[in-house]
């Protein structure tokens, strides 16, 4: 199999892997714990609480989220890392099958240049 196919069905599975993400959501999840002060007795601490934080326009926003949502959204966000990384495969990928035509002469290759 030549290199040149290898690179573009390495390509289009990267696709397909793409297209199977049907959820995903930017961010990292956190536990907070708040700390409720008691009249004449040690402060008591209360949590875990989880939050969503994301960063949106220069700006953290975060969204508490409820213990029933927890387990999906911390699907989401790893379903958002897949795809990134998933994107820079892709990238790479498409870099080296360009290279590889154009040195290879194709139809519409442009000639590497050599510097001294």
């Amino acid at each position: 199999m030549s290199l040149l196919l290898k690179l573009e069905q390495e390509r289009l599975a990267i696709l397909e892997k793409i297209g199977k993400i049907r959820h995903m959501r930017r961010g990292t999840i956190n536990e907070q714990y708040l700390s409720v002060k008691q009249k004449g007795k040690e402060p008591m601490r209360r949590g875990p609480y989880f939050v969503l934080s994301k960063n949106e326009s220069g700006k953290t926003k975060s969204i508490r989220l409820h213990k029933n949502e927890l387990d999906q959204v911390q699907q989401d966000v790893e379903a958002y890392k897949e795809f990134q990384k998933l994107s820079k495969e892709y990238v790479d990928v498409t870099e080296a099958l360009a290279m590889h035509e154009r040195e290879d002469g194709g139809s519409d290759a442009v000639k590497k240049t050599h510097l001294p």
